[in-house]
């Protein structure tokens, strides 16, 4: 399962638990639309599928075994039981890339849930029809040169963490990155309000 293709994790700029934006003027506001795609409990997936009106399908960068643990990794990871799996993948409709994603899994886990390697993760999991739970924990604001290279856009860009969770367990951390070009159909961003913002997280 070695795959030497992997990206580092994007720089984190800024950074902010999930929890935070709940609380009133603690932060500039998100468009309504960005803030169901960075805070919301669906599948960004199948809501960029809806909102583009063609079949989302996901570009397999690499599944690696991930024997060292990064400080980018998202501090849920110690949550899962290892060995860990990392897999990348840019999310993508005709040529177009719309985002970036990765996400860390025990390494029987990823056998026994990602059955097809190449179909987007909710696909996955939702084809037993088995009950899951989305938590979103942390939102980010990331930048890196790959990143800026394939979206063909300056950064930075909005980002998000989450976990999976099946029978009260967590199953997957995830890290999703989105491609400035989805403001077509979703608007502008306003993530020019949080440039200059410090990181809350504790």
């Amino acid at each position: 399962m070695e795959n030497n293709n992997l990206f580092n994790s994007p720089e984190i700029l800024w950074e902010s638990s999930a929890s935070v934006f709940l609380d009133k003027n603690k932060f500039p506001e998100i468009p309504g639309a960005w803030k169901l795609m960075l805070l919301g409990d669906g599948s960004p997936t199948r809501h960029l599928q809806l909102l583009t009106k063609k079949e989302t399908k996901i570009e397999l960068i690499g599944m690696n075994l991930d024997h060292e643990l990064s400080k980018k990794t998202p501090k849920e990871i110690n949550q899962l039981t290892k060995p860990l799996i990392r897999r990348q993948v840019w999310i993508k409709n005709n040529d177009i890339t719309l985002a970036w994603a990765e996400s860390w899994w025990n390494i029987d886990a990823v056998n026994t849930n990602l059955t097809n390697k190449k179909e987007p993760i909710w696909k996955n999991l939702t084809k037993d029809r088995s009950e899951l739970f989305r938590e979103v924990d942390t939102i980010s604001i990331v930048d890196s040169q790959w990143l800026q290279k394939e979206f063909s856009f300056t950064g930075p860009f909005w980002s998000r963490n989450y976990r999976f969770f099946r029978n009260k367990k967590p199953l997957t951390i995830i890290r999703e990155v989105f491609n400035p070009f989805i403001e077509k159909w979703l608007g502008n961003s306003g993530i020019e309000e949080y440039l200059n913002l410090q990181s809350t997280t504790s």
